[in-house]
């Protein structure tokens, strides 16, 4: 890596992920920003936590983005390429800053929580079809990209629809629409998000966002207003994800057939991060073939692993131990309840209760 551009990435990866990740700093006590006296470090964006949790995993990966030639910029390449992520394809920009945000404590979901987001500018928004090496962004068995790219900056918009575009060379195309109102301020923002996910695989999309950006108030009318992805999965919150799979064997003229997975119980820490650590969960599930319903499991307990430690990313659980959760009678799954320290392997004998 130098201060000018990034080494040229090669070979073929499990996971391409592309997409802004920031520094974050976290409070050291509860309170308004304002009265906070100091802050932790950490590293945040929807797309690198991805990357992370699937090479901790042990997926191959790679993180595509441009970062400021800043020790912000710095620290996120180093932190994210801890995980075992390629970082390789991220590009150093000597003349914008890399992007950073402070929070509050609470969760971001209460009306009490606060975030400063300081990223105009950044140089991440400078990614467009020019400045990034699109072979290498589609050298992968999934492309996971969100929405949150498009809104940076009219290059960052064209760039999706770029690597969203049919060709030879796509691979499967994985999209969380992670709606962010203070990002998608405008109608036209919202249809972009509606194009994007049009254009994708596998789409990601919370019932909560749907309703907002879309104005659609059910998981039929979402689905109805994405007939191209062979795969929809609904995020229902406390209700679980329901998948909508269009491809089902004998079904390629039908509807597909829907599958609704309920979450364990889980004492929730925070929620942050929740959401990039289901698609993750999801997603490792799918480059190993798994069955659905046991790929909606993952992501639940992928997820469960975020919701029960504080800041935006964690550890997912080992394989084999999620596995074992997954695999559980439908009964058993019911009994479930995760809370802190449950990825721990020598606690798997604990959380699965006797039949």
């Amino acid at each position: 890596m130098t201060a000018s551009g990034p080494c040229k990435p090669s070979g073929v990866v499990d996971v391409v992920a592309l997409g802004e990740s920031m520094v974050t700093f976290l409070p050291t006590r509860p309170g308004r920003l304002a009265d906070v006296p100091s802050f932790e470090r950490a590293i945040g964006g929807a797309e690198s936590n991805v990357a992370c949790m699937l090479a901790a995993a042990g997926h191959s990966v790679r993180w595509i983005s441009r970062v400021g030639a800043d020790g912000f910029g710095d620290h996120l390449v180093e932190a994210i390429g801890s995980y075992g992520v390629d970082v390789s394809g991220v590009h150093r920009d000597a003349d914008r800053p890399t992007g950073v945000y402070f929070r509050t404590a609470g969760d971001r979901g209460t009306d009490a929580h606060e975030v400063a987001y300081y990223r105009a500018g950044s140089a991440a928004s400078a990614m467009s079809v020019s400045t990034v090496d699109l072979a290498a962004a589609r050298s992968a068995r999934v492309l996971h990209l969100s929405g949150i790219t498009a809104a940076l900056s009219d290059d960052c918009r064209d760039l999706m629809r770029a690597l969203t575009a049919p060709g030879a060379d796509r691979p499967l195309i994985s999209f969380d629409v992670n709606h962010r109102p203070g990002l998608c301020r405008t109608p036209e923002d919202a249809r972009v998000l509606l194009e994007l996910a049009r254009r994708a695989d596998i789409v990601f999309v919370g019932a909560d966002e749907a309703s907002d950006a879309w104005g659609l108030r059910s998981t039929a009318a979402i689905v109805d207003a994405l007939p191209e992805p062979a795969l929809v999965i609904v995020k229902l919150g406390k209700g679980g994800a329901i998948a909508f799979d269009k491809n089902t064997d004998g079904m390629e003229d039908a509807d597909g057939t829907a599958t609704l997975v309920r979450p364990p119980r889980v004492d929730v820490v925070a929620t942050t991060g929740a959401g990039d650590a289901f698609a993750a969960g999801f997603l490792s599930a799918t480059l190993r073939g798994v069955p659905l319903r046991s790929r909606l499991r993952h992501g639940h307990l992928w997820a469960a692993a975020a919701l029960t430690t504080p800041g935006d990313l964690t550890a997912p659980p080992s394989r084999a131990h999620a596995d074992r959760l997954a695999d559980v009678d439908d009964g058993t799954w019911g009994t479930l309840r995760l809370g802190p320290g449950w990825t721990q392997a020598e606690q798997a004998e604990e959380e699965v209760p006797a039949p």
